[in-house]
């Protein structure tokens, strides 16, 4: 089977995030064919039109991060009931400047994790109402909305409960079989 490189962006900055500690979970639980790099975005300046005319390195390191990969997987907590600035910034240098859309036709998974009863939902909402405007196909289904309780996680980083792993082994799976079919209809580079 075809190995597909997936970069991923974790949606806090914090060196504690519990979604950074979810990604890494969700890696364990991953097929094989799934390969995980980080794009990090902490060093872009908040973006501005005036930019772009003369692009700075972090941007176009960024760019070519994103259109590099085969696919992308946002783990994000919520922020006031929308994604982090800093996430947000980082979306705004991949799509600019105007006509050089770095998301276009890149397949894309949204989860996250919150402590609230209701995780990331609208949040994610939020995101996919921006990554819908980028032309980056969604997988839809099936939405991963994972609260974060105590004991979540075992001392090896890894889902302690077998239910939520189950959940989110076959959330990797779906976004696997997800990823594979848009490069078969949308082939990159074609």
């Amino acid at each position: 089977m075809k190995t597909y490189n997936v970069g991923y962006l974790v949606g806090s900055l914090a060196s504690e995030s519990i979604n950074r500690k979810l990604a890494n979970a969700l890696f364990k639980l991953a097929p094989e064919q799934l390969r995980f790099t980080e794009i990090a975005y902490a060093d872009l300046p908040l973006y501005s039109y005036d930019y772009d005319a003369d692009y700075p390195e972090a941007g176009r390191r960024f760019k070519k991060a994103i259109e590099s990969s085969d696919a992308i997987l946002i783990v994000t907590p919520e922020y006031n009931r929308s994604i982090p600035g800093g996430l947000k910034n980082a979306i705004d240098w991949a799509s600019r400047p105007w006509g050089t859309n770095s998301f276009a036709n890149i397949p894309s998974g949204v989860i996250g994790t919150s402590p609230g009863a209701i995780g990331t939902a609208v949040g994610q909402q939020h995101l996919r109402s921006i990554l819908g405007f980028l032309n980056s196909p969604q997988m839809n289904s099936p939405e991963a909305y994972i609260q974060f309780k105590d004991g979540m996680l075992d001392d090896a980083g890894e889902i302690a409960d077998e239910g939520t792993a189950k959940f989110l082994r076959g959330y990797m799976q779906e976004f696997h079989d997800f990823v594979a079919r848009v490069l078969t209809v949308l082939p990159r580079g074609a």
